[in-house]
């Protein structure tokens, strides 16, 4: 891999007690690669910190992971990316592993499987959490990936400088797995030790409000990457509902001939038309969709990626 250009990405945020040891923990990992940090309005000493640990600084001063990763992948260029976040809870020994994967099979997403045996590290809350999200999201997209929250992972070059980054905060993990699999990209996944934080760092997590967002934010893939099933299943819910309000109103009519309840037949009118309409969308844009896939796909391709043989 020595051919290889390699760049080690490191998002922070009030993360000086962490950044030193992550930056010299890659440095050693991987020598050969370009150790960068990207501050995101530090109030600590976090800069300063990663300077002198030997990083290349820079800042990104809208807040969230997501801008921080928008700027990232437009600056850098390289062959393989490693982006890891820098609160120093993930294995950079497991990164030459992943790397190395990553250029010998020609893959354009390794990611980093947590494994940990520390309840410190890995709440039982946010495990959980990952495995209900993740399952949500296999069940839609693919069942190609075990970790969808993990921080730690290996791009290819097409894989960075193809990614239409939409997230302003932590659902960009979401993102980059939505999008490897509905362009089906090569991928893989590498088990990694997940330690705990060092003593006097602090989690930037808020585990009820980030949760809630990164599930906003599969609803808003699934409506705009499987319009068929988003629109489809709403209709059918609007018709069932439509459908259970105007059931009475017709037995009044077959019987008597007169509608007395006026109020329930509109609102059934409605309903089902209203079904009709989700219907509609559902076929609009899918084929928007299609278009758009297409335009990803044709994005995707126009970039080579570097295979090095790992026999060689």
């Amino acid at each position: 891999m020595s051919d290889l250009k390699i760049a080690v990405l490191i998002p922070c945020y009030n993360e000086e007690v962490a950044i030193t040891q992550v930056v010299s923990e890659f440095k050693a990992a991987l020598p050969q690669a370009e150790i960068y940090v990207y501050d995101n309005n530090s109030a600590d000493n976090t800069v300063e910190a990663a300077r002198k640990a030997g990083a290349i600084v820079r800042s990104e001063t809208m807040q969230g992971k997501g801008h921080v990763v928008r700027r990232m992948f437009s600056d850098i260029e390289a062959d393989y990316y490693v982006l890891v976040d820098g609160d120093a809870t993930y294995e950079a020994a497991a990164a030459p592993r992943m790397v190395a994967k990553a250029s010998g099979e020609g893959l354009d997403m390794v990611n980093g499987v947590r494994v940990t045996d520390r309840t410190a590290a890995y709440r039982p809350g946010h495990v959980l959490g990952n495995k209900m999200l993740t399952g949500l999201v296999m069940s839609i997209f693919g069942r190609r990936t075990t970790d969808l929250l993990s921080g730690y992972r290996v791009f290819s070059r097409r894989f960075v400088k193809s990614f239409p980054v939409m997230s302003s905060g932590f659902e960009i993990e979401t993102e980059f797995s939505v999008h490897a699999l509905e362009l089906d990209m090569p991928i893989s996944e590498e088990p990694t030790v997940y330690v705990e934080r060092p003593v006097g760092s602090t989690s930037k997590l808020n585990t009820y409000q980030d949760g809630f967002r990164i599930l906003f934010t599969i609803l808003t893939l699934v409506q705009r990457e499987k319009p068929i099933l988003f629109f489809f299943s709403s209709g059918l819910l609007f018709f069932l509902i439509g459908l259970l309000a105007g059931t009475p109103v017709v037995i009044d009519y077959a019987q008597t001939g007169l509608v007395p309840r006026l109020p329930s037949a509109v609102l059934a009118t409605g309903l089902v038309l209203l079904s009709a309409l989700c219907v509609l969308c559902g076929i609009v844009m899918n084929g928007i969709k299609h278009g758009r896939q297409e335009m990803k796909r044709l994005a995707y391709l126009s970039y080579a990626v570097r295979i090095v043989d790992p026999t060689l």
